[in-house]
């Protein structure tokens, strides 16, 4: 008679200071067993290139696999710091983690999606709309994002950019309407799906859809003023968030700051104008980075999240929620909390990581 191996026990993940705690089977990552049981660990790319679900671990012992040292140095390592994306652990592990509150565990459904409506605002951004089952409503905050899956097994991530309440939806009516969700869809030539979106998709296709993820929501606790960051089509889960703010007729001030490359980049530029005359403690602060001189740009220009630092040198007092391209939300995450003063746990941030920047060595 073989003796059989008995399975390892799963390692018990505590977060603090939320106190809360799930289990991790043996050789998976925190981050992949943290999704399973519904607790809203931050990520951004999943795969050890962007950094953004770094956090501290204050007990236990934890093995990483393969990630960039951008995400992760050694230096960061020996003091503590660790990837949940990547980090296996071998022990029982507390992790400090401030974005995690009860408040984040919508549970993660898995369902089909009707294209209604493309727009293309832009000459490398579509505006997908995408309708819901009816008896399957998704449950969001304003700045998540969902993954479509794609037949290959790939996953390709994107910001929903309504907030919950403009979803709509009427379950009980004849037929049954779903609730629909705004996707901001930028082309990465040579990108299977993008090249897709871009092309093929029409209006009916139907879709594969796994959501809501991501900690990146508006904190409603707190009445401190807002810079809401945003680079490209990082404004996407920004829209939702505006709108949120809106729908609660919040009196925080809310500054946005929205960067592009060229003027053309700053796709809803007119929706944001329009948003301002409605909301008198909303600003906008719209600036280019490579304007041609046939743009006639008078605005402002350079790095988008240095406007911030010129205008606002000391951000002790604020929180900033950023989106964006890695670049821009890391260099915003290191200077604002080194040379403005932001408490890092006030500094809420997703970064888009594409499958170009986790190729990279």
């Amino acid at each position: 008679m073989t003796p059989t191996t008995a399975a390892a026990p799963p390692f018990k993940i505590t977060v603090q200071p939320s106190g809360r705690s799930f289990e991790a089977s043996e050789g998976e990552a925190i981050l992949s067993a943290g999704i399973r049981q519904g607790i809203g660990l931050p990520y951004g790319c999943k795969d050890g290139a962007c950094g953004s679900c770094k956090c501290k671990m204050l007990e236990g012992r934890v093995e990483h696999g393969p990630h960039q040292s951008k995400a992760l140095s050694a230096e960061e390592e020996a003091a503590g710091l660790i990837l949940t994306c990547c980090g296996v652990p071998l022990s029982d592990v507390v992790l400090e983690s401030r974005q995690v509150t009860d408040e984040s565990a919508f549970p993660i459904k898995r369902m089909p999606a009707r294209v209604s409506s493309l727009a293309k605002v832009s000459h490398d951004v579509m505006v997908v709309r995408l309708q819901l089952p009816a008896n399957d409503t998704m449950r969001y905050h304003a700045g998540q994002y969902v993954e479509f899956l794609l037949r290959d097994g790939a996953r390709r991530s994107y910001s929903m950019a309504n907030a919950p309440h403009t979803a709509g939806g009427q379950p009980g009516a004849v037929p049954p309407v779903g609730p629909s969700v705004e996707l901001h869809i930028r082309h990465m030539p040579g990108g299977k799906f993008t090249d897709h979106v871009f092309g093929a998709m029409k209006e009916k296709e139907i879709l594969r859809i796994e959501g809501p993820y991501g900690s990146f929501f508006l904190r409603e606790d707190s009445d401190k003023p807002i810079v809401l960051l945003a680079s490209g089509t990082g404004f996407a889960p920004i829209k939702a968030v505006i709108e949120q703010l809106q729908f609660k007729a919040s009196t925080r001030s809310a500054t946005v700051y929205w960067g592009g490359r060229r003027p053309a980049d700053l796709y809803m530029d007119a929706w944001l104008r329009e948003k301002l005359a409605e909301m008198p403690n909303l600003r906008y602060v719209p600036v280019v980075s490579n304007a041609l001189p046939e743009d006639n740009w008078t605005g402002r220009t350079g790095f988008v999240h240095r406007a911030v630092l010129e205008d606002l040198p000391d951000l002790s007092g604020h929180q900033v929620y950023a989106c964006g391209a890695p670049i821009v939300v890391d260099s915003a995450r290191t200077e604002y909390s080194a040379a403005a003063g932001l408490p890092p746990e006030e500094f809420f941030a997703d970064a888009f990581t594409s499958e170009a920047d986790k190729a990279q060595p």
